[in-house]
C-alpha cells in the first residue's frame, strides 16, 4: 500500500494513461448503477424532489447536488491519484441499505426510505470505486445525506421550546404573560407559536450550511466540532429571541403591527443577521488556507482488481430484491374494504346535526371509509366521533403520518399540547379562532388491540407488512368540549361503534376486527384541569409565524 502525503500532493502529476482508462471505466459503471437506483426507486426520488421544490423547510436541499459537484471538482487532482478498484465486500453494505429501504416501505416511514435511498447511492460508490476512492471522496459522498427531507418530526418539540424561551424573556422584560402549551397570553393579545415559527426550517438549513463550512474552512476536528455546536445552538436561541421580539413589539405597539413586522423583518433579515454573526465569530478560528490540500493521506491501492461492470451488475441485482419482496409478500397483505359502513346507533346517545359550533374535520388521507358524526346524550353533552378504516397501509394511506389525524394543518385548528389520556389512547388539546378549545382522544386500532402510541402502530404495521401478515387498521378520533364533564367521551360510543364495525358471520366476510381491547375502554376519565376562558378574552390575537 502506498500513501500520498499532503506535502507530496503539492507536486501531483497527471495520472497515467492506464489510470485514466480505469477511472473512465469505473465512472461509467458507477453512473449506470446510480441511474438504475434512481429509475427503480423513482417514486421516492419524486417524493424527495417534490419536497425540495414545494416545502420551504427543505428548499436548501436544491443546493446540495451542485455543492457536491463543486466539492468533487475541488478534489479532482488529488482523487485521480487513487486507482479505483471495485470492492466485493461493498455489496454487503449496499445490501444493508437496500434492506433499510424495505424496512421503511413496510413501516410506511418515508424518511427511512429516503435515507436508505441515499445510503444505496453512497454504497454504490464504495462498491464500484472501492474504499480508497471513497476515502478520497468521503466528505462529498457524506454530504449527500442533506438531501434527505427530515425535520418536520421535531416541529412540536421546537414549538414548545420556543414558547418557553419566549416566556422566560418576557419575564425578564417585566411583561406579564401566561403560557398554555404553545399559546402565550399578554395584556395586549393572545399569541400562538405556530409551526412556521418553530424554527425548524432555519435549523436544518443551518446544520447543512455548518457542515459545509466546517469542512471547507477548518482542518482540525476540534474546531469543526465547536463550529457545528454553534450552528446547532445559535438558530434555536435566535428563534426564541425572534418569538419574544414579536410579542414584545406587540406589547409596545399593537398585535397587527408586530405580526406584520415579524413577517417582513424576522423571517428574512433576522436570520440573515444570525448567520453573519455566526460567521463573524468563527472567522478568526478558520485554519484552512487557500491552496491547502483537501486530503492528508490516502491509500493509493486497496484490494484485488475486480471487473467494475460485474460488481455494478451485482449491485443492481441486490437493489432489486427489496422491490421484488414488496411486490409479492407485502402486496399479498392488501385487503380492500368494498362494503358500506355506517356509524352505530348507541343507547343513551342520539345522532345530531353538526351544523353548530366551529367546523372540525380530521384528516384521513387515503382511507377506504371515513365516518364522522356527532352524538348528544340526555344531559346535552356532545361528542364528535370520527372513524377511518384502511384495508391496507401504504404511502398516502397511513393510519399514522405527518399532517394526519385530529388536527389538519390546512384547517384553522392548532395543536396546543398533549393531554392526559386513558390507556390505549392519545390525548391532544387544540384551539381554533375565537378561543374555541377542544380535546381530542385518538385510538389506533390494529388487529385485536388499540394503542395511542404512533411508534407502536408503525412497529405493528412493519411486522405485518414485512412478513406478509394482515395490516388493516382503523383510527378513531373523538372530540369533545374541555372541562364540561369527566365522561363525555362515553365508553358506550366507542364500544358499541366497535361492535357495529367488527362484523361477524358469513355475511360480512373479511371484515376488520375493530373492537379495541377492553382495558383501553374501561377507564376513559382523563384528569382535566379547569381552564380560564376569560383569561383569553384579551385585545386581539396573534399567530407568531414567519419565513424561517
Amino acid at each position: 500500500m502506498t500513501v500520498i502525503s499532503a506535502d507530496q500532493s503539492q507536486h501531483l502529476q497527471a495520472p497515467s494513461q492506464s489510470r485514466t482508462t480505469a477511472w473512465k471505466t469505473h465512472l461509467i459503471a458507477l453512473s449506470g448503477t446510480i441511474l438504475a437506483i434512481l429509475i427503480l426507486f423513482a417514486r421516492d426520488v419524486g417524493d424527495m424532489a417534490n419536497q425540495w421544490w414545494n416545502s420551504s423547510t427543505y428548499g436548501h436541499c436544491l443546493f446540495i447536488l451542485p455543492l457536491v459537484g463543486w466539492l468533487v471538482w475541488q478534489r479532482r487532482l488529488e482523487v485521480v491519484q487513487v486507482e479505483p478498484r471495485a470492492w466485493l465486500p461493498g455489496l454487503a453494505v449496499l445490501g444493508i441499505a437496500a434492506f433499510g429501504w424495505l424496512i421503511g416501505e413496510a413501516a410506511g416511514v418515508s424518511v427511512i426510505r429516503h435515507a436508505a435511498l441515499i445510503g444505496m447511492v453512497q454504497a454504490a460508490v464504495l462498491c464500484v470505486l472501492g474504499p480508497a476512492a471513497l476515502r478520497a471522496l468521503l466528505f462529498p459522498v457524506f454530504y449527500l445525506v442533506f438531501l434527505i427531507p427530515v425535520g418536520n418530526e421535531i416541529v412540536p418539540g421546537m414549538q414548545t421550546l420556543t414558547a418557553k424561551m419566549a416566556m422566560g424573556l418576557l419575564h425578564l422584560a417585566n411583561v406579564p404573560a401566561q403560557i398554555d402549551g404553545v399559546f402565550i397570553t399578554t395584556p395586549t393579545g393572545w399569541f400562538e407559536v405556530a409551526e412556521a415559527c418553530a424554527g425548524v426550517k432555519f435549523l436544518v438549513a443551518m446544520i447543512a450550511y455548518g457542515a459545509l463550512v466546517a469542512n471547507v474552512c477548518f482542518r482540525h476536528w476540534g474546531r469543526r466540532a465547536g463550529f457545528m455546536i454553534l450552528c446547532l445552538v445559535a438558530p434555536i436561541l435566535a428563534n426564541g429571541v425572534r418569538a419574544f421580539g414579536t410579542i414584545y413589539a406587540a406589547h409596545l405597539t399593537s398585535v397587527e403591527a408586530a405580526t406584520g413586522f415579524d413577517h417582513l423583518v424576522y423571517g428574512w433579515f433576522f436570520f440573515a443577521f444570525v448567520m453573519i454573526v455566526v460567521m463573524a465569530v468563527s472567522w478568526p478560528f478558520f485554519d484552512r488556507r487557500i491552496g491547502d490540500t483537501w486530503l492528508s493521506a490516502i491509500p493509493a491501492t486497496v484490494g484485488r482488481t475486480r471487473p467494475a461492470y460485474a460488481i455494478a451488475a451485482s449491485a443492481i441485482g441486490i437493489i432489486l430484491l427489496p422491490l421484488l419482496w414488496n411486490g409479492t409478500v407485502i402486496a399479498a397483505g392488501r385487503h380492500p374494504l368494498p362494503y358500506a359502513v355506517t356509524l352505530p346507533e348507541v343507547p343513551g346517545w342520539t345522532r345530531v346535526s353538526r351544523n353548530d359550533g366551529y367546523p372540525w374535520e380530521p384528516r384521513f388521507d387515503g382511507a377506504d371509509h371515513k365516518l364522522l358524526g356527532r352524538y348528544r346524550n340526555d344531559q346535552g353533552e356532545t361528542v364528535d366521533l370520527a372513524i377511518a378504516l384502511y384495508g391496507w397501509q401504504a404511502e398516502g394511506r397511513k393510519i399514522v403520518g405527518f399532517a394526519q389525524g385530529a388536527i389538519d394543518p390546512d384547517s384553522k385548528w392548532s395543536w396546543s399540547d398533549d393531554t392526559l389520556a386513558p390507556a390505549g389512547a392519545k390525548g391532544q388539546r387544540m384551539l381554533a379562532p375565537g378561543k374555541v378549545e377542544r380535546e381530542a382522544l385518538t385510538f389506533y386500532v390494529l388487529g385485536d388491540g388499540a394503542t395511542g402510541d404512533a411508534m407502536t402502530v408503525k412497529l405493528r404495521t412493519l411486522q405485518g407488512r414485512l412478513l406478509g401478515g394482515d395490516f388493516r387498521g382503523a383510527r378513531w378520533t373523538a372530540r369533545e368540549a374541555l372541562g364540561r364533564t369527566e365522561d363525555v367521551l362515553s365508553r358506550a360510543v366507542l364500544r358499541r361503534s366497535g361492535n357495529a364495525l367488527r362484523g361477524s358471520g358469513a355475511d360480512r366476510p373479511g371484515l376488520l376486527r375493530l373492537d379495541p381491547r377492553h382495558d383501553a375502554l374501561d377507564d376513559l376519565r382523563p384528569g382535566r384541569a379547569g381552564h380560564d376562558d376569560a383569561a383569553r378574552e384579551r385585545i386581539g390575537a396573534g399567530r407568531i409565524t414567519g419565513s424561517d
